[in-house]
């Protein structure tokens, strides 16, 4: 439960609801040499916990429901990406120039899914669109001259490090500082009133705690999208804004798109603006997911956003968390993963390796979430506007230096061990009541599910957010991006 609780920590709740909540550890799930399922549950079950808290908060009730967490839950979940099936067909994995490259003295990392940033890669190399000829000019290349060039031009590139020369660096340092979950108030605004019900119909509904709450969803890729996947879960009537000229890969929306509704808008001026400052007007929460600082030209800083509409809950992601060097720097979980050191550990001396999720981008999505929850759990009792800050880099520092596998959890050990011997001769058991150790672990099936949607019949993984009486599916499949009016509904 350690990880649960420096979690649940972060994010400002009381310890002993901690106790709400109850652990099914399958020790295949998410293995890895770091504790990759023990940060995963915590994630998740921080985010449960902070939904049941808020669903007990505005229906009344005398005790906040049970949280229940399930390792095979988790491990589909974060890997949702790859159990997604449109009409049977599997989805479009990274393209051919993400990837690991070696050079001439290491390893870099490269992003180049989205075209422009495929074209800024091959500019900043003077490559050709060919996997053989970037191979061959990369091998002549330092990985740091790699990183730093490909970065001024606008692409995304990270040397490979090990842990100790990612600590050596100032934007470890910066980070490693800030709180796993930073939060706190805008402005004295008053404590919320919530008018509307977390019962949507009959008492034999589901417990919504985010019923009612309008949530304008300004984020891309995996992390963000997650976060207000999961308020969608919860009830909220979920937004999402995209830009009309940078659109989302097909599979990667259809993939975190469940629940809400997707339009494009303009924010340069003009109609678009004006339609902005109107659901802004009606919205409870603005989750962002863009490099620090690249919306505040738009009026979309925390402080401005909440200037404009008191009370708003603002939260915000970003790869390299908003101070130090790196702060202004794009980022992804895989160039994360290979810049802190984690895929040096992860790896042999041969080869880096990976976690075996994008599990930045997940867990950080959850504890975004369970930050947003907590927010207006405190909201109304304490009022105030509030901002919520996480980052890819700050959750990797918490999965490195600061999480630890419980007893019951070896097999995510980092001395080496595979962590199959029980280690105290309990099978498994750390005595904790709340915990249960060795569950199989049957794959992922039993935690998938289908329906048609607008896109198709889809094969997709339920949500791992768990608690009594709460939602177990989503109200509505994802429908195509960028295809519903920028309206509230």
């Amino acid at each position: 439960m350690r990880g649960i609780e420096q979690a649940w920590s972060a994010l400002g709740g009381d310890p002993a609801l901690v106790s709400r909540v109850s652990e099914i550890v399958r020790r295949e799930a998410l293995d890895a040499r770091l504790p990759v399922r023990e940060s995963a549950r915590a994630c998740v079950g921080a985010c449960a916990l902070a939904a049941a808290e808020l669903g007990a908060r505005r229906a009344g009730l005398a005790e906040v429901p049970g949280v229940r967490v399930d390792d095979g839950a988790v491990a589909a979940a974060f890997t949702s990406e790859r159990h997604l099936r449109v009409d049977g067909r599997e989805p479009v994995s990274f393209a051919p120039l993400s990837r690991l490259w070696r050079t001439a003295d290491g390893w870099v990392r490269t992003h180049a899914n989205y075209p422009h940033h495929r074209a800024r890669l091959l500019g900043a190399l003077s490559a050709p669109a060919d996997v053989d000829a970037v191979g061959s000019l990369l091998a002549e290349r330092s990985a740091l001259e790699v990183e730093e060039s490909v970065y001024a031009a606008g692409g995304l590139a990270v040397a490979l490090r090990t842990p100790e020369q990612w600590a050596a660096t100032g934007q470890h340092g910066a980070v490693a500082r800030r709180p796993l979950v930073e939060r706190g108030r805008l402005d004295a605004s008053p404590a919320r009133v919530f008018t509307s019900p977390v019962r949507p119909s009959s008492s034999a509904s589901p417990l919504l705690p985010a019923a009612g709450l309008r949530v304008l969803d300004l984020t891309r890729v995996i992390a963000g999208p997650v976060a207000t996947r999961t308020l969608a879960l919860l009830g909220a009537d979920v937004l999402r804004l995209d830009p009309p000229g940078l659109p989302e890969l097909s599979d990667q929306h259809a993939d975190t798109g469940f629940g809400k509704r997707s339009a494009t808008l303009g924010l340069s001026g003009g109609r678009g603006q004006e339609t902005f400052e109107e659901l802004l007007g009606a919205a409870d929460v603005v989750v962002t997911g863009y490099r620090p600082g690249a919306l505040d030209r738009f009026g979309l800083s925390p402080q401005a956003l909440a200037g404009r509409r008191p009370g708003l809950v603002v939260a915000q992601l970003s790869a390299w968390g908003a101070y130090g060097p790196w702060a202004g720097r794009r980022g992804f979980d895989s160039l994360v993963q290979v810049a802190t050191g984690i895929a040096a550990v992860e790896g042999t001396s041969e080869r880096p390796g990976a976690l075996p999720a994008q599990a930045l981008d997940h867990g950080t999505g959850y504890l975004l979430a369970a930050g947003v929850l907590r927010a207006l759990t405190e909201q109304s009792y304490e009022g105030g506007s509030r901002y919520v800050r996480v980052a890819l880099a700050r959750t990797a520092a918490w999965l490195t230096d600061s999480v630890r596998p419980d007893d019951v959890d070896g097999a995510n050990g980092t001395d080496g061990r595979d962590g199959r011997d029980g280690r105290d001769g309990r099978d498994g058991r750390d005595g904790d009541a709340n915990e249960v150790g060795g569950a199989a672990y049957p794959g992922p099936e039993p935690w998938l599910a289908e329906r048609e949607s607008r896109l198709g019949r889809l094969r997709y993984a339920l949500s791992p957010v768990s608690f009594t009486g709460g939602p177990a599916d989503w109200a509505r499949p994802p429908g195509p991006w960028g295809a519903d009016a920028a309206r509230w509904v």
